[in-house]
């Protein structure tokens, strides 16, 4: 795993307060040991299909780093998602790569505030630069970040997506996937889609618009094929939501 990103890697978030007693605390590493790396592995395939520990190990090897979520007070992993940077001409990319948190830890905002930490962090580096978050999605859920934390996305629902933003799709796509992306889809050769009953699209779930649009522009999503998606890491970005996130 590459250590070349400048976020401060100690950084640790507040415990998140369940219904219960457990609770989850966030922290930042630049590398991860082969007990993490067990515990994350077996996490993911709880939750995907067609896991592959060696293309899992490869692509934990390309990120800069993993926010990782652990149960307090036991320690245990109950979370992690991987990120990179992607830098093309002015245009830096945060790029969400494996993402899974516990079903018993689902709603929690611990992984909300440490992935605004790092990117509006690193946006501040760079005000030269024209900041974005670079997400596929194979499941509504990871979507539905979009909408709730962000005023302008793309593909969204409202608006076709402008000619300049289309080009910074298809060439961070490409960048990062070569031929497994064409069109805003990619389809990875070693594709992962979720087991059933993490995140089926259900008749009733297809009444939101949101949930409606997700399926329409990612039609095989159940056989893993991720929709590209992008929106700007900006404050004047923010929703309401997207406002108490970075608080």
């Amino acid at each position: 795993m590459s250590s070349s990103i400048s976020v401060p890697f100690t950084s640790t978030s507040p415990p998140f307060e369940t219904k219960g007693e457990r609770r989850l605390a966030g922290s930042v590493v630049s590398h991860t040991t082969v007990a993490e790396r067990d515990a994350m592995y077996a996490l993911f395939s709880t939750y995907f299909l067609g896991t592959d520990r060696g293309v899992f190990e490869q692509d934990l090897s390309e990120k800069d780093g993993v926010i990782l979520l652990r149960d307090e007070p036991s320690g245990g992993i109950q979370g992690f998602s991987t990120f990179m940077w992607l830098r093309v001409d002015n245009t830096v990319a945060f790029f969400s790569g494996d993402t899974i948190i516990d079903r018993e830890f689902w709603g929690d905002s611990v992984l909300s505030r440490m992935w605004a930490q790092i990117a509006f962090a690193e946006a501040g580096r760079h005000p030269e630069a024209k900041m974005y978050w670079f997400l596929i999605c194979s499941g509504y859920k990871t979507w539905r970040f979009l909408p709730v934390f962000f005023r302008q996305f793309y593909p969204n629902p409202e608006t076709e997506t402008p000619a300049h933003i289309q080009n910074v799709i298809d060439t961070l796509g490409r960048r990062k996937f070569g031929d497994q992306y064409a069109d805003g889809i990619v389809r990875l050769r070693h594709a992962t889609p979720l087991r059933r009953g993490v995140a089926e699209i259900t008749e009733e779930r297809l009444r939101d618009p949101q949930i409606a649009f997700f399926a329409r522009m990612n039609p095989g999503h159940a056989n893993g094929d991720e929709l590209a998606c992008l929106t700007e890491i900006s404050r004047a970005n923010l929703t309401r939501a997207g406002e108490r996130m970075l608080r």
